[in-house]
């Protein structure tokens, strides 16, 4: 194996364990009350998930997507064995990306101006990267066994 394709792999692995421990830590964090609570404003202003809360209580809702979460994670280090889990566990990161990143559209008060530059939550941000993540799985060409 030549150097470049060494540091791809080695790059490859970083980004997978790594998205697997954000998606892991985050969805049992969605286990506690304060995320609960912290994710409420995220959830109910949501074109998608709205209703969610005329149903189920919030630790409820919080509870359901921290263990999508954790699936996720969990599909991506057992894809390292089962190359077949890839593609759902690109699917899984695809779908919650692009919500949770709608999120900065759709939940009013998000956007602030601080010293005339336009700010957000910058930890949502993040999903920038594992939604590109999630597209570099789902195209496949990133097969380093």
């Amino acid at each position: 194996m030549n150097k470049e394709n060494r540091t791809g792999r080695i790059g490859y692995y970083v980004s997978l364990f790594g998205a697997a421990l954000i998606l892991f830590w985050i969805g049992i964090f969605k286990f506690t009350p304060t995320e609960a609570e912290g994710i409420k404003s995220l959830v109910e202003n949501h074109f998608f998930t709205f209703f969610v809360y005329d149903i189920v209580s919030v630790q409820t809702v919080s509870n359901a997507i921290g263990t999508i979460e954790i699936i996720i994670a969990l599909l991506l280090v057992f894809s390292v064995k089962f190359a077949s889990l890839r593609k759902y566990a690109a699917i899984g990161m695809i779908v919650t990306f692009l919500i949770t990143l709608s999120y900065v559209f759709t939940t009013p008060g998000i956007w602030k101006i601080v010293d005339g530059v336009p700010v957000t939550d910058f930890f949502i941000l993040k999903d920038l990267m594992l939604l590109g993540f999630g597209l570099m799985i789902l195209n496949g060409k990133n097969d380093y066994k």
